[in-house]
């Protein structure tokens, strides 16, 4: 018996607590209050949950919050206003810089890509025969 809660199956081994943040836009800190308002023991095991537990997870999810494709849809269309409106973070995400203040001169290799090693310049001289 597979667990699916918004599109993601659960591990069933897991606690309820440490399998419940793999749902893309639920975190630890949201878990506690996900947990707390259905009255459900977060030490629990996934595959010791009944029915009506489960439901209940479900329910709350799905009234509280942003999960997975809506969440990534409303990230994806502000990062685009960002751009349309040619702020500073949005041209930031146009070149594929860091966004947040980071430096860039030094580090930011993720970022910017593999490092390019730059030669002196000159060519060097042909050899005499």
């Amino acid at each position: 018996m597979a667990v699916r809660i918004s599109g993601v199956i659960l591990d069933l081994n897991k606690r309820v607590e440490a399998a419940l943040p793999k749902i893309f836009g639920v975190g630890y800190k949201n878990v506690k209050t996900i947990l707390s308002s259905a009255k459900i023991n977060p030490d629990t095991r996934v595959k010791n949950l009944t029915d009506e537990e489960i439901d209940k997870i479900k329910l709350i999810i799905n009234d509280n919050y942003r999960v997975e494709n809506d969440l990534k849809i409303d990230i994806s269309q502000n990062i685009r206003l960002l751009k349309d409106i040619q702020s500073y973070r949005g041209s930031r995400h146009i070149k594929g810089l860091p966004t947040r203040g980071q430096r860039t001169k030094t580090n930011a290799r993720t970022k910017r890509g593999k490092k390019v090693t730059v030669g002196s310049g000159r060519k060097k001289a042909s050899e005499k025969t």
